[in-house]
């Protein structure tokens, strides 16, 4: 599906059937070949944004992937990028692709120092952490952190430790960057298809043991706003024009910045 080497029917079947952890260590070799890796439309905005607030010294992709974000961060960030992740088949992939872009020695696991991301663009050599995001390995030493298409894996309670934990590790005057995109119009072919497959996976996780968390519809831009201002976060967001605007004239897709205070 998808693309001639994306994953098949049956192969997405055993995934959705699969905890999200093992689930995405199955994907894990044909992400990049489905729709679900953050596309490149939405990489350029946020990168022209954080070179505006930037440069970083250390950087965070929360939830990273195959390592979208952390080719951003590379561009951003001068002395450490870390992708963290529950997923050992995503990071392993995320390490292979970077290490294969970069040339034999310039990413390592674990390893700072100069290397050369897609483009040829210098940057921090990564490393790649597995760990839970809602109990992150680190303390306050990161500049920014930023996340991409993670929060639909977690349960609205289990937002403000999540968020706890983000501002645990950022530095005073620490940014945590992500976008968001407008809720769908009621009514619209988006929105019944956000609907019904949020109740797909209700159902789904209902009659079958390990859950596959995976709810989009429930992650509201006024409530994560006063989530992560009780964690300690002053938010701003602004818009992404690039990625249009709505009938109403106002921006598709948001960025959030948040700062600790």
């Amino acid at each position: 599906m998808f693309a001639p080497e994306g994953p098949t029917l049956r192969e997405l079947a055993v995934q959705a059937l699969s905890s999200v952890e093992r689930g995405y260590d199955l994907l894990a070799p044909k992400f990049d070949r489905t729709p679900f890796r953050t596309p490149e439309a939405v990489l350029g905005p946020v990168l022209r944004e954080l070179r505006e607030m930037g440069p970083f010294g250390s950087g965070l992709d929360l939830c990273c992937g195959t390592g979208a974000g952390v080719e951003v961060l590379r561009r951003v960030c001068r002395e450490r990028v870390t992708g963290v992740d529950l997923s050992a088949g995503m990071l392993a992939v995320g390490r292979e692709r970077l290490r294969g872009a970069a040339g034999p020695g310039d990413v390592s696991d674990g390893e700072d120092g100069p290397g050369d991301v897609p483009g040829g663009v210098a940057g921090p050599r990564p490393a790649w952490v597995r760990a839970d995001a809602r109990a992150l390995p680190f303390g306050p030493v990161f500049d920014v952190v930023v996340s991409f298409g993670a929060f639909g894996h977690f349960l609205p309670r289990e937002r403000p430790v999540l968020f706890g934990q983000v501002a645990s590790v950022l530095r005073p005057g620490g940014r945590f960057v992500f976008p968001v995109v407008a809720p769908a119009r009621p009514g619209s072919a988006l929105y019944w298809g956000l609907l019904g497959f949020d109740a797909v996976m209700r159902i789904r996780n209902a009659l079958w043991r390990p859950p596959f968390v995976m709810y989009y519809r429930g992650f509201r831009l006024s409530e994560v706003r006063a989530e992560l201002e009780r964690a300690g976060l002053a938010v701003e967001t602004r818009p992404l024009p690039e990625l249009g605007r709505r009938a109403d004239g106002s921006p598709r897709c948001r960025l959030v910045v948040a700062t600790r205070r």
